[in-house]
């Protein structure tokens, strides 16, 4: 099997993986910050295995500087899945995802901000282009207080999925494998004051999803994309990066009947198409290399550098 194509199949796999997390978190019945928890405590142990059986901590690369940068990537991450999984219980699957999707334009904004990045007039007329389809997508009409509280906290969650890639970026001669252990390592300490210990003792089948969103969304599904993203060229990334919200809305619909109006439809195709082309944008040849790009290096890739959840 030709690189290409093995490195496709590993990709899409792995974005097909990611659109059932939300199936997952919702019936594990866990609250939010049980769901990451416990999520933190099976990827770390799926991600240290594999790391251990691959000789990853051999020559590591860690500085004092890159693993405070992992740290610090790692609370961003961690709390982005909080709130995403928030936005799940506010309001549905599909929504939060659509939503969260507006990650690339919370980079371009930090870029400008942060790093004075130009932003170019193509650029800005994608950013117009998603708040448009954004405010279709929210639907949100007065007194809808909750698709009101779901738009923030997704909203929330991209800007911190934006905050951890602009971090991770700069940790470069390091595993990607081994970057994401020490985030998911990070919320282990993070969130214990906020797990609760008696809830999740009573979850029974629960338990099983929660040990699924850890050895298969955290393990598996991270593994698989830092495979592909070795033998695939940044565009068709960037493509089969939809699968994941695509899939994920059909989830939705399938298991819990769930689907956004027609208004709402309107606004997805714009988001989705302005992403993209931010995305690609991005990742021309002139531009640094982005996260998802520079596992072909032993390099920054992690949770936060990719457009998964």
């Amino acid at each position: 099997m030709r690189n290409e194509t093995r490195g496709t199949l590993e990709l899409t796999l792995a974005m097909v993986l990611s659109g059932t997390l939300g199936i997952f978190v919702v019936e594990s019945g866990a609250s939010p910050f049980d769901v990451v928890f416990f999520r933190c405590l099976f990827g770390a142990a799926a991600l240290g295995a594999y790391s251990l059986a691959r000789g990853y901590f051999t020559g590591h690369g860690f500085t004092p500087k890159k693993l405070g940068l992992a740290v610090l990537g790692g609370v961003f991450i961690v709390f982005n899945w909080v709130f995403l999984f928030e936005a799940y219980e506010a309001t549905s699957i599909s929504f939060a995802t659509v939503v969260y999707h507006t990650q690339p334009f919370f980079l371009v904004v930090f870029g400008a901000v942060l790093f004075r990045e130009r932003i170019t007039a193509a650029k800005f007329g994608w950013l117009g282009v998603a708040f448009v389809g954004l405010v279709l997508v929210s639907g949100i009409r007065p007194g809808d207080t909750a698709s009101l509280k779901g738009l923030g906290l997704a909203l929330a969650a991209a800007v911190l999925y934006a905050l951890s890639t602009i971090v991770t970026k700069r940790i470069t001669g390091v595993r990607p494998h081994l970057i994401a252990l020490v985030q998911v390592l990070v919320g282990l300490p993070l969130l214990l004051p906020f797990a609760d210990f008696g809830a999740a003792s009573r979850l029974g089948a629960g338990w099983g999803w929660l040990a699924g969103l850890g050895l298969i969304h955290t393990g598996l599904m991270y593994v698989l994309m830092y495979a592909a993203y070795q033998k695939l060229p940044t565009a068709k990334i960037a493509v089969l990066a939809f699968t994941y919200p695509a899939v994920a809305m059909f989830a939705d619909w399938a298991v819990y009947g769930h689907h956004i109006g027609l208004v709402q439809a309107l606004g997805v195709p714009l988001i989705v198409l302005a992403s993209l082309k931010v995305t690609l944008a991005a990742r021309t040849p002139a531009a640094a290399p982005a996260p998802r790009t520079a596992a072909h290096a032993p390099a920054a890739a992690s949770p936060a550098a990719t457009r998964s959840a």
